[in-house]
C-alpha cells in the first residue's frame, strides 16, 4: 500500500465519512452527513426539546385541543421577553354584546372600546351649541321674540340628542380579538360587524400623533392578501403599543398566550 494513501478504518463500527470532508481539513463528525447520529445536539435548550416533540403529544388524534406545556423557566420568561411591558387586564368572558358574534371553538382574548378622544368632536359641538344658542335665546328673550326663542331651544335639543347618540354609539363600538380573528362591532340600530382572520393579515401597523402619544391612543392599519377588506383602518384605539403586541403575539406565539393565561388562572386560584 502506498504510504501516502489514507488507510481504511478498521473495526466493527468503522466507516468512511459520507462527505469528502477530509479533503477540506474537516475532522468534526458533524460534517459527516446523515450518518452523524448524535441524539440531542442541544441538551440544555428546553425550547428546542419542546419543539422536537411529536405533534401527537400536543394534539390528540381526536382533534381535541390540548393545552401547551412549558417548563417553569419558560413560564417565568413569558412576562419578561421583549423588554419591560404591561398586560392590559382581560375579562374572562365576553360581554353579551360581543358573545353573540363568537363561535364556540374560538378563544376570546378581549374587547376594547375606542379611546375617549373619539368623542371630542361631538362633545365640542354640543358645548359650542349650548353657548351660542343659550346666548341667542337670552338675546331674543330681551327683544320679546318668544317664537324665535322656542326655535332656538328646539335646535339645541336636536344638537344635544345627536351628541347623546354619538356617545351611545361610542359605548357600543368594540374592537375584539380572538385566537382566530380581529373584529369591529358598531352601530345601535343598524349593527355593523367587520372582521379579518389573523391568518390573512399580511401586514399590521399602528400610527400615533403627538397628541396620541400623550393620551395613549392610536390608529391601527391592517393589510391582507385580499383586494376588498371589510376591516382595514381602526381609529382611536387605547394603549396601541400593548394592543399591537397582543395581536402580534396571538399571530406568532399562540401557545405562549395560552400558557400565560393558564398561569394567571393558576395564580388566581
Amino acid at each position: 500500500m502506498d504510504p501516502g494513501e489514507p488507510r481504511e478504518p478498521r473495526g466493527e463500527g468503522a466507516r468512511r465519512p459520507r462527505d469528502d470532508d477530509e479533503n477540506f481539513g474537516f475532522d468534526d463528525p458533524a460534517f459527516d452527513g446523515p450518518e452523524y447520529t448524535r441524539s440531542d445536539p442541544y441538551p440544555d435548550d428546553a425550547a428546542y426539546a419542546r419543539d422536537q416533540r411529536r405533534t401527537e403529544e400536543i394534539y390528540e388524534d381526536s382533534g381535541e385541543y390540548q393545552p401547551p406545556s412549558f417548563t417553569p423557566d419558560e413560564l417565568e420568561g413569558l412576562d419578561q421577553g421583549g423588554g419591560p411591558r404591561r398586560f392590559l387586564p382581560l375579562e374572562d368572558e365576553p360581554t353579551t354584546l360581543v358573545a353573540r358574534y363568537l363561535f364556540p371553538t374560538e378563544r376570546y382574548r378581549g374587547e376594547w372600546k375606542r379611546h375617549w378622544i373619539h368623542l371630542t368632536t361631538p362633545i365640542a359641538i354640543g358645548a359650542g351649541a349650548t353657548l351660542v344658542l343659550g346666548y341667542l335665546a337670552g338675546f331674543l328673550t330681551r327683544q320679546n321674540i318668544d317664537g324665535m326663542v322656542t326655535v332656538a331651544v328646539l335646535v339645541w335639543l336636536g344638537v344635544i340628542s345627536w351628541v347623546a347618540w354619538q356617545v351611545f354609539d361610542w359605548y357600543f363600538d368594540r374592537f375584539i380579538l380572538t385566537n382566530k380573528r380581529v373584529m369591529v362591532v358598531n352601530g345601535i340600530i343598524t349593527r355593523k360587524v367587520a372582521m379579518m382572520p389573523l391568518l390573512r393579515v399580511t401586514d399590521m401597523k399602528y400610527e400615533q400623533s403627538a397628541l396620541g402619544r400623550m393620551l395613549s391612543y392610536g390608529t391601527f392599519v391592517l393589510e391582507s392578501a385580499g383586494q376588498d377588506q371589510a376591516l382595514r383602518e381602526v381609529k382611536h384605539l387605547p394603549n396601541p403599543n400593548e394592543l399591537y403586541l397582543r395581536v402580534v403575539e396571538e399571530m406568532y406565539e399562540p401557545q405562549a398566550v395560552e400558557a400565560r393565561l393558564g398561569k394567571e388562572d393558576d395564580d388566581a386560584d
